[in-house]
């Protein structure tokens, strides 16, 4: 059984959001599909938007730089920071937005969280866990279609998967 339902649980008093979905495959699948470019590329951004990677150094102290490209072509940087990985278990991050050399840009919400990867009797559920520096950075979040945004690309992650399951 598949819990396509992706639980969004915003915390203000403890300036977090927690994002979580369990997903019908295998823990080493969903792992390629947060770890390379390739893969990331074809879900993380929400349609009609896409992800499209600059460079990716998937080790502690490297990053993943992409841009976020919209409809007409515009393009909106991001860069996560890797400062601990487990494989197959955990990856902790630094999330913010950037211009294209990575540079982050401070006018914008930087989380600091995590991934993690937990094997269940229903599949992998994955949670994503962001803290910020104030209430404020959270609502900024949700007012740019933070939800919205990464329920359409865990959609599309989990159609992603089903592809790469039957190959």
């Amino acid at each position: 059984m598949t819990n396509t339902k992706t639980n969004i649980v915003k915390n203000l008093k403890e300036k977090s959001i927690l994002v979580s979905r369990t997903f019908n495959a295998p823990v080493a699948l969903i792992w390629r599909a947060y770890t390379e470019s390739e893969l990331l590329d074809q879900w993380w951004g929400p349609s009609p938007w896409r992800a499209e990677t600059k460079s990716l150094d998937f080790k502690v102290g490297g990053s993943w730089l992409y841009a976020m490209v919209g409809p007409q072509g515009e393009k909106h940087w991001a860069i996560m920071e890797y400062t601990a990985i487990e494989t197959l278990k955990k990856i902790g991050i630094i999330d913010a937005f950037s211009d294209e050399t990575g540079v982050i840009n401070n006018a914008f919400p930087k989380s600091v969280g995590s991934f993690l990867f937990t094997e269940t009797n229903d599949g992998v559920l994955v949670e994503f866990k962001m803290n910020y520096p104030t209430e404020q950075d959270i609502l900024t979040l949700v007012e740019m279609g933070f939800e919205q945004g990464i329920t359409i690309g865990l959609d599309q992650l989990e159609t992603l998967l089903d592809v790469l399951k039957s190959k």
